[in-house]
C-alpha cells in the first residue's frame, strides 16, 4: 500500500462546508489539493435559497476552525443563544437555558457566509484549486480515475485522483460508487417531516423583533416551526410538517389556508412573516436523511467525511460540528500513519460508533423540541438537571452539554445521557420545584451511577474542549 507523501496532489469531491475546511487541513500538511465542485461558485453567484438552516455551531466546530486560526472571524459573525425560547400557543414566554451559566451556549451562524470564508481561506493557502460545476459521474477506484461532466459546457472528462477524499453530502457520489462493493453496507431513512424556509426581517429601523440571543421554537407535537437569529437583525426560521396527512405541507394548498394555519398555530409568528405566502409557496420543501454507512474507505484510495460517510438530521444542531471533527481525528491519524490505508481504517474505527450516536441523538431530539419542549414535567426535569450541574460540578454530567459544549466522544455522551437522564427522572418525581431537590440523594446517585462509568471511560473524557 502507498505511503503519505506530503507533497502529493489529493482529490476533495465537495466544496461545501466539511470539503472546504478539510481542504485547508489537507494543504497545511502540504498536499496540493484539487476540489470539484458541482454547485457555481456562490461568490460569484447567488444559489437558490430556501434550503439553509442556520448553523449552530458549538465547542465541536469552534475547536476545529480553531486548529486552523479561524475561530475568532466565525464567532465575530456569529450570534450566541444561551437557550431555547419557547412560544406557546397562547400565553408567556418560555426561556429554557442550554448551559448551567451563560457562558454555556451555542452561536448562530450563516451557512453561505461560512462556505464563502471556508472557500476563500482554501484558495489562500496556494495549494487548494477549486472547480465549480464539476458533476463526478463514475468513480475508478482501482484506476484512480474520475468521470467529471463540466456541467457550465456539458463536456466529459477524466481526472486523474489517486487519493480522494468523498465529501459531496448526503447523496455523495462517491459513497454511490462504493455500495457495489463487497462487505459494504449503507441505510438511508428518510424522516417523514420535511422543512421549508422562511424570513422574519429586521425591525423597522433595524434591530430584531424578537429576542436575540435565543433560539426560538413553537412545539406543536407533530410539528413546529424555529427560528434562529441572523447578523442583519432577521430571523431564519424553518416550518417542519409531515410531508402527507390532515396538517401537512400537502394540505396546506393554498394561501388562505397557509394563514389559516398560521392564525390557529403560531400567532405570534404570523405578523412577523410578511412573505409568508411567497416564502412558502416558492421556496423548496427539503427532505431530511439519516444515512449510516461502512466501511468509509476503500483501501488507501478513498474516504467518505461529513454527510456522505453519515448523514444526520438538524435536530442536535450537530451535522457541521460532526463533520469539522472528522476534519480534525482525520489529521491526527495522518500525523500518526504513514499510510493513507492505515490512517484511512483507524479514522473509521474512531468516528463510525460516534457518528452513529449523534444521529441516533438527532432524531431523538426530533421528538423532544416537537413534543416535550412544552411539558411541565419535562420543564421541571431540564431545571432539576441545571440544579444538579451547578450542585455537582465534574461529577454531574448531562448529554446536552456533553455534545454540545466539550468534545467527548458522542458515543460515551450518549450513554452518560441514559444514566444522568434516569438520575433526574428519579429525582423529579413528586417535586413541585427544582430548588427542592434532594441533593443528597442525588450525591448518593451520581456516586453510584455516574461516576464509575466516567471513571471506567477517563480517557474519553480527557478531551474537554
Amino acid at each position: 500500500m502507498r505511503e503519505i507523501e506530503r507533497t502529493e496532489c489529493v482529490t476533495v469531491a465537495g466544496a461545501g462546508l466539511v470539503g472546504s475546511l478539510l481542504s485547508i487541513y489537507l494543504a497545511r500538511r502540504g498536499f496540493q489539493v484539487e476540489v470539484l465542485e458541482r454547485r457555481p461558485d456562490m461568490r460569484q453567484e447567488a444559489i437558490g435559497a430556501g434550503r439553509s438552516i442556520n448553523l449552530a455551531i458549538s465547542t465541536r466546530g469552534l475547536y476545529a476552525l480553531r486548529r486552523v486560526g479561524l475561530e475568532e472571524e466565525a464567532l465575530r459573525h456569529a450570534i450566541p443563544m444561551r437557550g431555547r425560547m419557547i412560544h406557546p400557543v397562547r400565553g408567556e414566554l418560555t426561556f429554557q437555558a442550554y448551559g448551567k451559566d451563560a457562558s454555556q451556549h451555542i452561536n448562530s451562524l450563516s451557512r453561505g457566509w461560512l462556505n464563502k470564508c471556508l472557500m476563500t481561506h482554501a484558495e489562500e493557502t496556494g495549494r487548494v484549486r477549486i472547480r465549480f460545476r464539476q458533476r463526478v459521474r463514475r468513480v475508478d477506484f482501482e484506476q484512480g480515475m474520475l468521470e467529471v461532466q463540466d456541467e457550465a459546457d456539458g463536456t466529459v472528462g477524466e481526472v486523474s485522483a489517486p487519493v480522494l477524499f468523498g465529501t459531496d453530502g448526503a447523496g455523495s457520489a462517491v459513497r454511490h460508487a462504493m455500495e457495489p462493493r463487497a462487505g459494504y453496507a449503507a441505510t438511508q431513512e428518510r424522516l417523514s417531516h420535511g422543512y421549508k424556509e422562511l424570513t422574519i426581517p429586521p425591525a423597522p429601523g433595524g434591530g430584531f423583533q424578537m429576542e436575540r440571543n435565543a433560539l426560538h421554537i413553537w412545539p406543536r407535537g407533530s410539528f413546529m416551526l424555529i427560528a434562529l437569529p441572523n447578523e442583519d437583525g432577521s430571523f431564519t426560521c424553518t416550518l417542519f410538517l409531515p410531508f402527507e396527512g390532515p396538517v401537512s405541507f400537502a394540505s396546506l394548498d393554498s394561501p388562505g389556508k397557509l394563514t389559516a394555519f398560521f392564525e390557529e398555530q403560531f400567532p405570534d409568528a404570523l405578523p412577523l412573516i410578511p412573505e409568508l405566502a411567497h416564502d412558502f409557496f416558492t421556496n423548496p420543501t427539503g427532505s431530511m436523511v439519516t444515512v449510516k454507512s461502512g466501511p468509509w474507505n476503500v483501501e488507501g484510495r478513498a474516504l467518505l467525511l461529513g454527510d456522505a460517510a453519515h448523514a444526520i438530521v438538524p435536530f442536535f444542531g450537530q451535522g457541521m460540528n460532526c463533520g469539522f471533527e472528522d476534519c480534525v481525528v482525520l489529521e491526527e491519524c495522518l500525523a500518526r500513519h504513514t499510510r493513507w490505508d492505515e490512517a484511512f481504517e483507524a479514522f473509521f474505527r474512531l468516528r463510525k460508533t460516534n457518528a452513529d450516536a449523534i444521529a441516533d441523538m438527532a432524531v431523538e431530539n426530533f421528538v423532544e423540541m416537537r413534543d416535550r419542549t412544552a411539558d411541565p414535567r419535562f420543564l421541571l426535569e431540564k431545571e432539576v438537571e441545571k440544579v444538579l450541574l451547578n450542585a455537582f460540578p465534574g461529577e454531574f454530567l448531562s448529554r446536552y452539554t456533553l455534545v454540545s459544549f466539550s468534545r467527548v466522544p458522542y458515543r460515551l455522551a450518549y450513554d452518560v445521557g441514559a444514566i444522568a437522564g434516569g438520575i433526574v427522572s428519579e429525582l423529579s418525581e413528586g417535586l413541585a420545584r427544582a430548588q427542592d431537590v434532594d441533593l443528597e440523594r442525588a450525591r448518593a446517585l451520581i456516586q453510584e451511577r455516574l461516576v464509575p462509568f466516567v471513571k471506567e471511560n477517563a480517557d474519553g473524557f480527557g478531551l474537554e474542549g
